[in-house]
């Protein structure tokens, strides 16, 4: 684990938030805090802090899990979870390792990308003021 960054152990997390961010599991639909939270900022990685999302790519997609339409630039790392009988792409914390959620490719225009992550894996920065992004350098 590198220097600088703010880990959070086991113990610093609730049962929920380790048992979906470090043993892959997923929250029941429509239960995470954030599936219908509309607050304007940046959502981290519950584990390290790394910016992941900006809310101005959430959207609802009616899955019961908040949706995206695109990651921070270099936020993610993804693998193909062939787990359930089903192929699909989990995306994880590029820089923890820590597990998000999924990407699917029935998205919003233009990139047609949804990606669908447990609200457990996830915490959520007001921006500071409107040229603010949440810490995010490039596209969010």
């Amino acid at each position: 684990m590198g220097e600088g960054h703010s880990w959070r152990r086991r113990r610093e997390l609730d049962p929920e938030q380790y048992r979906v961010t470090r043993c892959g599991g997923t929250e029941p639909p429509f239960s995470g805090r954030y599936h219908d939270f509309k607050g304007d900022g940046c959502y981290h990685c519950v584990c390290c802090d790394a910016l992941l999302f900006d809310s101005r790519h959430k959207y609802d997609s009616g899955s019961g899990w908040p949706s995206f339409s695109r990651a921070a630039d270099g936020a993610l790392r993804q693998r193909q979870d062939r787990s359930h009988g089903m192929c699909r792409t989990e995306v994880r914390c590029a820089r923890c390792d820590a597990h998000l959620g999924h990407l699917f490719p029935d998205g919003p225009p233009p990139d047609g990308l949804r990606y669908c992550i447990n609200s457990a894996a996830l915490a959520f920065r007001p921006r500071q003021s409107a040229g603010d992004a949440g810490g995010s350098s490039g596209k969010a």
